[in-house]
Order: structure tokens, then C-alpha cells, then sequence
């Protein structure tokens, strides 16, 4: 079997080698999926994230004691990603129908963020990106220690990336966005 980095794209004409345009995706994707493993079994999980661009890491949340603590403790190796979807994209046959999307996954280690200055700048980053209407001392108090003390925050350093896209012309007959309220 041939190994490959772990960040290469196998379908090279959907690989995005440009890392502005991974930047701007780990910005502004709402939800982000964190893949652990421990003792050989993998878990993954949906989070709030944020993406600190100054530091090339990635923040995210969660309780103080759980699966994700368990895993990061055991093996910091972790894997994440972020997508969205298109439109889509009718075709004659069965195999030829598909979905625009757009994707990035990072690969890196993960830790508990035990400093208290970088765990608040953290969770601050977090109600930047998710509350961005709301203004820090005026519609919010700061982060307490006591309330701190009740998550846990967590860092991926991110060691690799790739991003990956699949766009059509705007014209591509029959293109469609896919809703989920549709019915019978």
C-alpha cells in the first residue's frame, strides 16, 4: 500500500493549494467536526470553533471532564474539519449526480489550554466570532474565574491542512440548492 502525507488531495483537480482561501474558510465556517481516537477506537464531535489567525491555531470549548478530555490526554493527535455545501448538480445517471462543496481539514495536536490568560483570550475570540453584534462591557460582563473553572479550552496547533472544492459554472443545467423542508 503506497502512503501519502496526510494532508494530500487525492482528486488533484478539486485540491485548493491556496491558504488565503483556507484562512478565509476556517473563518467563517459556523461548525467545525473534531476526530479523536484512543486506544483504537475514534470519535468525533461537532464544535463552536475559532480560528486565531495571529497564532495558527484553532480555539474550541467543551466540558471540564468527558470523552474529548479523555481522548486529547491519551493521544493529542487529532484531526478536524470544516465544509459547506452547494448546490445540486443533476446528471442522466445515478453516478453522475453530485453536490458543489467546499472543505478544509487540518491535522495537528491538541491540548487543554491550562494558562488562564490564554484560556480567556480564547473563550473571548469564541464570543467575538459567535456574538459579533453583542459589544464586550456593554452586553456582557467579563469571563469570571468561577466560570472558568467550569470548561475546559482547547487548542489544536495546527501542524497541516488542505482544502478542497468542487464548483460548477453558474449556468450548469438543472442546478439546484438543496432544502431540507422539502416533502413528498
Amino acid at each position: 500500500m503506497k502512503t501519502i502525507p496526510i494532508a494530500q488531495v487525492k482528486r488533484k483537480d478539486r485540491a485548493v493549494e491556496d491558504e488565503a482561501w483556507i484562512r478565509a474558510m476556517l473563518h467563517r465556517a459556523a461548525i467545525g467536526i473534531l476526530a479523536t481516537a484512543n486506544a483504537g477506537q475514534p470519535y468525533i464531535t461537532s464544535r463552536h470553533f475559532v480560528f486565531d489567525e495571529t497564532t495558527n491555531v484553532i480555539y474550541m470549548h467543551a466540558a471540564p471532564a468527558g470523552r474529548t478530555r479523555t481522548d486529547v490526554e491519551a493521544n493529542a493527535a487529532v484531526c478536524f474539519s470544516v465544509s459547506e455545501m452547494g448546490r445540486q448538480l443533476p446528471a442522466p445517471t445515478a453516478f453522475g449526480m453530485g453536490s458543489e462543496f467546499a472543505s478544509v481539514v487540518v491535522f495537528g495536536r491538541a491540548a487543554i489550554v491550562a494558562d488562564e490568560a490564554e484560556a480567556t483570550r480564547a473563550l473571548q475570540l469564541l464570543l467575538e466570532k459567535y456574538f459579533a453584534h453583542l459589544k464586550y462591557g456593554q452586553d456582557y460582563r467579563a469571563i469570571q474565574p468561577a466560570e472558568l473553572a467550569r470548561t475546559a479550552v482547547y487548542r489544536i496547533e495546527i501542524e497541516q491542512w488542505s482544502g478542497k472544492r468542487k464548483q460548477v459554472a453558474e449556468d450548469y443545467p438543472g442546478a439546484f440548492w438543496y432544502d431540507q423542508t422539502q416533502s413528498d
